[in-house]
């Protein structure tokens, strides 16, 4: 599991967050005070850091700028009592991944550190990629280093040939599919495919971030044009040129985002806050999106000009239960990647038949990333070579088969009915908890909130 410091000049505070993230599995390490978290940020390398802003000594932002200074830059996710939208639009310009505001709800601060160690871990695949694809390259070939996703299925190979064809033109490629389906495995791998894969991947997921914070990470700012703009930054797609721009979560975006979004597709280039020049851009652009875009434009939430120029080339990613050949594939690999990040890779190195049988058999609502889930938490509860049954989550060897839609849905219900019918279904195999609900349908707690809020559920009051 990644690594995570904890720095704060209350003890209580350290010891309190190290105990909530070894519970969740992290390898959780703290340090009392700027000064001190200094040097265990140099004597750990960390994957995350989780920094209090008001501390004597080193403040907050010495703990960032020590991290940023790193040869592997950690993200790091600030916290304070004092904190305002200008303060925090300030610490993401410093580089923070985050700015957390005090009091916060445990599965806040977890959902915020997963995403960061998400983000880490996307940054160190990207680059595993890159180097591959220039091996491919300087041996003759393009792209050749860069393994396909996994996956024998008939219709996962389907959807893979699709990618690898349009993979070398610079046409906007739209990836569909559920939640956790891997439409970020497979845009990255169609990066590393393409003529562009010598150039960035990068990434934003539109879900995850508030609308004001958004338009300035995709589009940039100038100087002054807000409080906290301290220096001009560039932004996501102009940093992406020569390379490549996936657009995680696109129908999370608000109207006025939608139409800033068009111009980038319609005359290659974006105007950052507060600038009265356009800048031009070079990257290709990759979106996803978990909703069913046509209708969502029916319903007149979703432009259906930016639709029609997303929708170039559609590459539809199966969900897991239609795919049920390519789970003993998955689960092996997951396997093999979580007992190699057991302390010294000494992790079981097979499923028994049962728990195979079990894996295959259960939906996986939350489709792969449900899965990798799944192998990593019965790897850790395997003190032996193999993984039994009764090491897997309860809700897969229980194998239950309810239906994703309530018994008193109309026979011919409509998606967001569909929608809400499941989102309840896991809600109740989570127990009514919203943030374990969240990491299983694969979006971010705020998302869910939103959702929940627009069907009238209730809404980040509940646990």
């Amino acid at each position: 599991m990644p690594s995570v410091l904890v720095v704060d000049d209350e003890p209580s505070i350290v010891e309190s967050l190290r105990i909530l993230l070894r519970s969740e599995g992290y390898q959780a390490h703290g340090a009392v005070g700027g000064r001190a978290g200094l040097e265990r940020l140099a004597e750990l390398s960390p994957d995350v850091v989780v920094s209090d802003v008001r501390m004597p000594g080193v403040d907050g932002l010495g703990v960032l700028g020590a991290a940023r200074a790193m040869a592997s830059p950690p993200p790091v996710v600030l916290m304070t009592a004092q904190a305002t939208l200008q303060t925090a639009i300030g610490a993401v310009n410093a580089g923070a991944f985050y700015y957390l505001q005090k009091p916060f709800r445990n599965d806040e601060l977890l959902a915020i550190v997963r995403r960061a160690a998400e983000s880490r871990a996307l940054r160190a695949e990207n680059g595993r990629l890159a180097r591959e694809v220039r091996e491919a390259r300087q041996q003759g070939g393009r792209g050749g280093g860069a393994a396909a996703p996994l996956g024998v299925s008939r219709r996962w190979r389907e959807a893979l040939r699709l990618a690898e064809a349009v993979a070398d033109s610079d046409s906007t490629v739209l990836v569909t599919g559920e939640s956790g389906t891997g439409k970020e495995v497979v845009a990255g791998w169609l990066h590393a495919r393409s003529g562009r894969a010598a150039g960035p991947f990068l990434s934003v997921n539109c879900g995850a971030l508030p609308e004001s914070l958004l338009e300035s990470e995709l589009f940039g700012h100038v100087k002054g044009s807000f409080t906290g703009a301290v220096k001009d930054r560039q932004g996501l797609f102009a940093a992406a040129g020569g390379g490549t721009f996936f657009l995680d979560e696109i129908g999370e975006t608000t109207p006025a985002t939608q139409v800033k979004l068009l111009r980038v597709l319609q005359q290659r280039e974006v105007i950052p806050v507060g600038a009265s020049e356009p800048v031009a851009v070079d990257a290709r652009l990759v979106a996803a999106t978990n909703r069913d875009l046509e209708d969502e434009v029916r319903r007149g939430r979703f432009r259906g000009d930016l639709y029609y120029r997303l929708n170039v080339i559609t590459v539809h990613l199966p969900p897991l239960r239609e795919r049920r050949d390519d789970v003993p594939v998955l689960a092996e690999a997951f396997l093999g990647r979580a007992a190699e990040r057991r302390p010294g890779g000494r992790g079981p190195k097979a499923l028994a038949p049962a728990a195979l049988d079990a894996l295959v058999a259960y939906a996986w609502p939350g489709n792969v990333r449900e899965l990798e889930n799944a192998i990593e938490r019965a790897v850790l509860l395997t003190p032996g070579d193999v993984v039994g049954v009764d090491a897997l989550p309860e809700r897969v060897t229980a194998r239950r088969a309810e239906p994703l839609v309530s018994e008193r849905a109309p026979a011919s219900p409509t998606l967001e009915a569909v929608e809400r019918a499941y989102i309840a279904w896991v809600l109740q195999n989570e127990a009514g908890n919203k943030s374990r609900a969240a990491e299983v349908l694969g979006i971010d707690p705020s998302t869910l909130y939103r959702k929940l809020a627009r069907y009238g559920d209730g809404g980040p009051a509940a646990a």
